[in-house]
């Protein structure tokens, strides 16, 4: 399957009111600025998008309110986390019915799937429509570990195409490409480890920050691409404390707090995740403003 992702995809936020519906209108806004900002795909209903607390048919309606924003000028994926099998299949046969471009495809969700488990999943989905799938692997989050040779036995399915690595050990990649060379396209799923991916072969990056500061990502992936790392590692580092959010049980919380503070969108989001409050609130505050008062030129 001739699949060409690359560069930054934001997993972008599904934007709600204060009542907890979906906001449509400022979620289309929010994906043209990102799209205007140069990133070069993108993943709605990601977690970072609050997938599984939204219905089933609403993350249709997503689709197809969003679909129309992007208009074909960047890749359009949708995550695809559902609780069974069955339901992710018909998922990806509705998405191919709305016509995206892709899907980024979780195991099935609060059932911990063993290695055989967890490769039926995949196969299954991975044969319920013609959709190319990135497949995300996030083991600190979703207990399941989808290994290198996991990989060497899914090769032969040609819709599995790319690899979100979250595993949190920048060691997978050199195993993913000593394992199954470019069989695969590697993105880097965790954004404080962004640069040692890029370093070690990932060709994209599945970023959550980015909807706060897709300026900065898309500086930073520029010179990982063009192997400025002298240029990367400083903007890195100013950027590094602000990454570490991304990889925090309250990361959604923690990208919209981001979001709201440089004016890029709300900080609502849908129970059972609630307003960051008190001390806590307080100190993600101060990463953000501290970031904010040392922002660099670019």
């Amino acid at each position: 399957m001739n699949v060409n992702w690359h560069g930054v995809f934001p997993a972008l936020t599904t934007q709600f009111r204060s009542d907890e519906s979906i906001d449509f209108d400022a979620t289309a806004a929010h994906l043209e600025k990102m799209i205007a900002a140069g990133i070069h795909g993108v993943i709605l209903l990601g977690s970072v998008g609050e997938n599984t607390a939204l219905s089933y048919e609403e993350k249709l309606s997503v689709l197809k309110e969003l679909k129309p924003v992007v208009n074909g000028r960047i890749p359009l994926l949708s995550g695809n986390a559902e609780n069974t099998t069955r339901t992710a299949c018909q998922f990806a046969r509705d998405c191919e019915k709305i016509g995206i471009d892709g899907m980024m495809v979780l195991p099935a969700m609060i059932y911990k799937a063993d290695r055989r488990e967890a490769i039926a999943h995949f196969r299954a989905v991975a044969n319920s429509s013609s959709l190319p799938i990135m497949v995300y692997n996030n083991p600190p989050s979703y207990f399941v570990d989808l290994t290198p040779d996991c990989f060497v036995e899914l090769a032969d399915q040609p819709t599995l195409v790319s690899i979100k690595e979250s595993s949190g050990d920048p060691r997978r990649i050199t195993d993913l490409v000593n394992t199954v060379g470019d069989r695969y396209i590697l993105f880097s799923g965790v954004d404080d480890l962004v640069l040692e991916s890029a370093m070690l072969g990932a060709v994209g990056w599945v970023s959550g920050l980015v909807n706060a500061f897709p300026d900065e990502n898309r500086v930073l992936w520029e010179h990982c691409k063009a192997r400025r790392w002298n240029e990367a590692l400083e903007l890195y580092r100013w950027y590094t404390p602000l990454l570490h959010l991304d990889t925090k049980i309250k990361l959604v919380q923690y990208i919209k707090m981001c979001m709201a503070e440089v004016g890029l969108g709300s900080e609502v989001t849908r129970a059972p995740r609630l307003k960051v409050e008190g001390a806590e609130r307080e100190e993600v505050l101060k990463i953000i403003r501290q970031a904010l008062a040392t922002r660099p030129k670019l």
